[in-house]
């Protein structure tokens, strides 16, 4: 497991050698975070059937929510740190962390239903908003000020999440006179929920934050209270919205048990980012991720890249360049 120390550390002036160390864990954290957002939708593809998913994705869900609580729990114990629990469980301490578990679930449905009032492209592009709600909510909600070229960076990543979502509209010739143009359509209220969808993002993420940095108590502790949330909403929903199609562990393959895998290492690896780090980090990963996943998809799936890929490559660059200079 990977322990990041605390940012503000006692010492005015760490050595030298401790804070190389410091960098090299924070470097290998983050390139683990981007790869593993990066092969998620690629490997989602590899399981596909005549282009249907064989397996229920609601239990897969359940699955990563139980692996990260079942490793949230080990590392209590093998931390030494399981007296913590006696001592902290009070209805005080543990509500808290329902709340970003209640807002996941309201979105993950929300994506659902919106899909009904816009294409999903559209959506692909909207979503992008979700980097200035998370920024604004960020600045409002935990008092942190931003330097003009930081906004400015962030300006810059929204610009390239933008650019790779445009990069792969689904374009195609429905007039037959020769110009090409994307099946794109939004309707008011599709308008009306990815806005919402962007803000309760933002919410969650900035919430979540939050409640790790102002609880002194330890991150494996945290992340038992919010994944045993989560274990039980997701379940909720899964008995809610199963149709029988798929039994719970049905269609599951090697590849499909490598994205539980991975979701749940995804999930407790970005609490790290939460509590140590910031959720605009997070931004920056989840954008960085976009380029993995268009190198995956094109090296496993045969999918084609265009020199408009080089765009949000520079655009992300020059957005952790101002952002963290």
């Amino acid at each position: 497991m990977i322990v990041i120390e605390n940012v503000s550390s006692s010492e005015t002036h760490p050595p030298r050698s401790r804070q190389w160390l410091h960098s090299t864990r924070w470097a290998i954290l983050l390139v683990l975070l981007v790869l593993i957002y990066g092969s998620h939708a690629p490997l989602i593809a590899l399981t596909k059937i005549d282009g249907r998913v064989p397996f229920s994705s609601s239990s897969c869900v359940v699955l990563i929510e139980f692996s990260k609580l079942l490793v949230s729990l080990g590392a209590l114990l093998i931390t030494g740190n399981i007296h913590t629990l006696r001592v902290s469980v009070s209805w005080a301490a543990v509500a808290p962390y329902s709340v970003p578990a209640l807002l996941y679930s309201f979105n993950n449905n929300l994506v659902v239903n919106m899909q009904a009032y816009m294409d999903p492209s559209s959506f692909q592009v909207l979503s992008n908003l979700k980097i200035a709600s998370t920024a604004l909510l960020y600045t409002s909600c935990l008092r942190k000020r931003l330097r003009p070229a930081q906004w400015l960076g962030l300006g810059f990543l929204m610009g390239a999440g933008v650019c790779h979502s445009y990069s792969s509209l689904d374009w195609d010739n429905p007039d037959g006179d020769g110009k090409m143009s994307p099946r794109l359509y939004i309707t008011a209220w599709g308008l009306l929920m990815v806005l919402a969808y962007c803000f309760i993002s933002g919410l969650a993420a900035v919430y979540t934050e939050r409640v790790l940095k102002t609880q002194h108590l330890p991150l494996s502790l945290q992340n038992m209270f919010l994944y045993v949330f989560g274990v039980g909403i997701n379940f909720a929903s899964h008995v809610y919205s199963s149709s029988g199609e798929h039994s719970f562990l049905e269609g599951y393959s090697a590849v499909v048990w490598l994205i539980v895998a991975g979701q749940a290492a995804n999930g407790l690896l970005m609490s790290i980012v939460m509590k140590h780090g910031t959720g605009i980090t997070r931004l920056f990963i989840i954008s960085s991720a976009m380029l993995v996943n268009s190198v995956l998809s094109w090296g496993l799936l045969g999918l084609q890249l265009t020199p408009f890929f080089l765009l949000p490559v520079l655009m992300i660059g020059v957005a952790v360049y101002l952002y963290y200079r």
